[in-house]
C-alpha cells in the first residue's frame, strides 16, 4: 500500500506522514522532494525551476516509489504537494496502472490557516539566516487550495480545526491501517515536530 499525502505548502503534510509513519512502526516515508532536490543540484541554475517540470523527476519520482511499494509488505507512505493534473495522472496514475494500491488524501485548509502556519515555521523564521525562502510557498497557496479543491484530488482531509494526531487516525482508520503506538504527551510531541521541522528545512 501507498499512502499518498497531498496538500498545499505548509498544511502539515510532513508532520502527518512523519506521525503516521511513527505510529504505523512497520510503514517506511519515501519523500519524492529529495529527488527533485538532488536533481536541482546536479544541473546549473538556470535549470532551477519547479522540478516538478522535469520529466526525469516525474519518471524518477515514478519508478523510485513502485520499486519501494514493492520492495516490502510496509506502507510506503509519500507527502507531496502535487496540484497539476497531468502530472498527477502520470505519477499517481503510472502507478495505480502498475497494481500499487494508493490511498491518496489531500489535506485542506483555508488560505488564512496555511499562511498562519508557514509563518509560524522554522523554516519561515530562520529563512534569511540559512538561505530559505519561504515566499515562493506563500505566493502558491491560493492555486493550491483552488486547484486540490477539484474532485480528481480525493479523498480530502479536512485540516484547518484538527490536530496532526486527528489527521492520523483518520488515515489510519481509512485506510484499514492499525496504528501500533499512541499518542504523544503534548511536550514530547512539541519536541519530535520542532526535530521534524529541522531535518525538513530546505536550503
Amino acid at each position: 500500500m501507498l499512502i499518498w499525502i497531498n496538500g498545499a505548502f505548509g498544511v502539515g503534510k510532513t508532520q502527518t506522514a512523519h506521525e503516521l509513519h511513527r505510529r504505523l512502526t512497520a510503514s517506511h516515508v519515501a519523500d519524492p522532494e529529495l529527488l527533485g532536490f538532488a536533481m536541482h543540484k546536479m544541473l546549473p541554475p538556470a535549470r532551477h525551476d519547479d522540478f516538478q517540470d522535469l520529466p526525469q523527476w516525474r519518471t524518477g519520482v515514478t519508478q523510485t516509489l513502485l520499486d519501494a511499494e514493492q520492495s516490502s509488505d510496509c506502507p510506503v507512505i509519500v507527502p507531496m504537494t502535487l496540484v497539476d493534473a497531468e502530472y498527477f495522472d502520470e505519477i499517481v496514475g503510472g502507478l495505480i496502472e502498475h497494481g500499487v494500491d494508493v490511498r491518496h488524501y489531500t489535506l485542506t485548509a483555508s488560505v488564512e490557516v496555511i499562511h498562519r502556519r508557514l509563518r509560524a515555521r522554522l523554516a519561515h523564521r530562520l529563512g534569511p539566516i540559512l538561505g530559505a525562502d519561504e515566499t515562493w510557498a506563500m505566493k502558491q497557496t491560493g492555486r493550491c487550495v483552488a486547484r486540490l479543491g477539484e474532485d480528481r484530488f480525493a479523498s480530502h482531509v479536512p485540516a484547518d480545526e484538527r490536530s496532526v494526531d486527528q489527521v492520523v487516525e483518520h488515515i489510519a482508520d481509512d485506510a484499514g491501517l492499525e496504528l501500533s503506538r499512541p499518542r504523544l504527551s503534548s511536550a514530547r510531541y512539541q519536541l519530535r515536530r520542532a526535530a521534524v521541522a529541522v531535518r525538513h528545512i530546505r536550503t
